[in-house]
Parts: C-alpha cells; sequence; structure tokens
C-alpha cells in the first residue's frame, strides 16, 4: 500500500500506543483521524505533537462504548477526508488483577464491551468504505494475554476477561478477512509487555515489585520490553510492505510467550559414539 495521500482511523489517539502509531501515519503522509474519549489531560500534548508533523489531520472525542455514536464518527471522517483506507482498531480496557483485583460483573461486561464489541462496531461502520478504497486495511491491536491467559508472571497482569476478550479478537481478525477481501486485508498485532502497554506507563506495571518486574523480563527471550518504535514499524509493515498478508495474527512480544523454558544441549545417550 502506497501510504501517502490515504486516509486513516486510529482509535485510542490520545497517547501511549495508539498515538505513536497515529503520529507515525501522518510522517508518511496519511491523513488521520484520531479519536479519544478519556484521558483529557493528554490533549494538549496530543494537539501539539500531531500539529507539529504538518499533517492534515482531526482529532475526534466519540465514546466507543456508545455504539449509537459510532455511524457519526465514521460520517464525520467521511466529510472531513472524502475516503477511509486504514482502520487501526486500537480500543481496550485491559484490567490488571494487581490492580483491580478479581472481576466483578460490572468489570467483566465493561471489558467486553471496551475489548471486544467496540472494535465489531467500528468496523462494521467502516467496512462499506474501506472496500470502495479498492486497497483498505484493518490492523486490530491485541495482546499475547489470548495466548498466555493468567498464568506465570502475566497472571498479574492479565485478568480471565481481558485474556478472553483478546482470544475473540483473533476470531473476528479471521472473518473480517474472509468477509472483507480482496478490497480490504485484515490482519493483528498481537502486543506482548511494552511500554505504556502492560509495561512502563501504566499504574499497574508500579504497583509490581522490582523482582516481579524482572521476572516479566526474564521471561521474554529478547530481555527487554517493546518500544514505540518496535509496535510502530511493525505497523507500517502490515499496511505498507506486506500487500499479500491477511487474517494473520502477528506476536510482538520479543519472544514471551515462548520464554519461561530452556532447551539442554543434546545429551550423548545410552548408545552414543
Amino acid at each position: 500500500m502506497e501510504l501517502d495521500g490515504k486516509v486513516a482511523l486510529v482509535l485510542g489517539a490520545i497517547k501511549g500506543i495508539g498515538k505513536a502509531i497515529g503520529l507515525s501515519l501522518a510522517r508518511e503522509g496519511v491523513m488521520v483521524a484520531l479519536n479519544y474519549f478519556d484521558w483529557e489531560e493528554s490533549l494538549e500534548a496530543m494537539k501539539h505533537d500531531f500539529k507539529a508533523t504538518g499533517a492534515r489531520h482531526m482529532i475526534l472525542k466519540t465514546d466507543l462504548l456508545d455504539t449509537a455514536a459510532i455511524p457519526a464518527l465514521i460520517n464525520t471522517v467521511l466529510d472531513a477526508f472524502g475516503r477511509l483506507d486504514i482502520l487501526i482498531n486500537n480500543i481496550e480496557r485491559g484490567g490488571w488483577p494487581v490492580v483491580h483485583g478479581r472481576y466483578v460483573a460490572q468489570q467483566w461486561d465493561l471489558e467486553m464491551a471496551t475489548t471486544l464489541r467496540a472494535k465489531w462496531w467500528v468496523y462494521d461502520c467502516a467496512l462499506p468504505h474501506l472496500k470502495a478504497s479498492g486497497d483498505g486495511a484493518v490492523v486490530n491491536i491485541s495482546s499475547i494475554a489470548a495466548l498466555t491467559g493468567r498464568c506465570g508472571p502475566a497472571g498479574r497482569v492479565f485478568n480471565d476477561g481481558y485474556a478472553a476478550a483478546n482470544r475473540a479478537v483473533s476470531s473476528l481478525t479471521e472473518a473480517w478477512a474472509r468477509q472483507a477481501a480482496p478490497e480490504v486485508r485484515v490482519n493483528e498485532l498481537m502486543l506482548g509487555f511494552t511500554e505504556t502497554r502492560h509495561g512502563p506507563g501504566t499504574r499497574g506495571w508500579g504497583i509490581l515489585t522490582r523482582a516481579q518486574q524482572q521476572e516479566i523480563i526474564d521471561h521474554t527471550l529478547l530481555r527487554r520490553l517493546g518500544t514505540f518504535d518496535d509496535v510502530t514499524r511493525a505497523v507500517l509493515f502490515i499496511l505498507r510492505d506486506a500487500p499479500f498478508m491477511t487474517g494473520s495474527a502477528a506476536r510482538l512480544d520479543g519472544g514471551y510467550v515462548l520464554g519461561g523454558e530452556f532447551i539442554e544441549p543434546i545429551p550423548k545417550g545410552v548408545i552414543g559414539t
């Protein structure tokens, strides 16, 4: 996909991963519509940083838990830019066990409404316009919680509801890839422990002891946490450099899912020479 001149809708764009993705697209010449709802204290910094890119952009405030408001969001983007080529489906809740404790029913329902339902509603409203682009793309941002569940060092970070919702996102990615083809590619980026997503910059990370933080890093094959640059490079690869890729879930976790086990040297064996 040639990115210059395309139009992207980026959800959760006021800070963190969503903002980093939005900025990286703007620097590639993409016109970006940036939705947010919470974290109002980060708004001025967001305005400053996107203005500095020189790219055409608009900032929108929409509560994506209100499904009735989503068609208006899509129409606002179309009225402003005339088209929609890219959807960065970056919205989640993520209830850390060390922060929220055991989920009550209200928390469980909020998890499903945020991490799962809102993604579906935005995609469904955007799909006709992404198809009209003829070369559209969706990137679902999810978590390796879908694979690890609440176990090991990640069990302090990933709740049952969050893990279940992210496993369901992978099901949606595959279904949407079938539904949207051939005009639209749909892929998923599963994030591991990165800055502001499961890692530093979150309230939960500060609650973990130094030893617990190190346990997560030691479980990661590359022995470090992910960065904004890691994430934006992966998103740009999916959008720009992988035109034959659809229905895939790319794991960006530094090898966390594979960690915790070791490979011994092959023994001589009882009949070896």
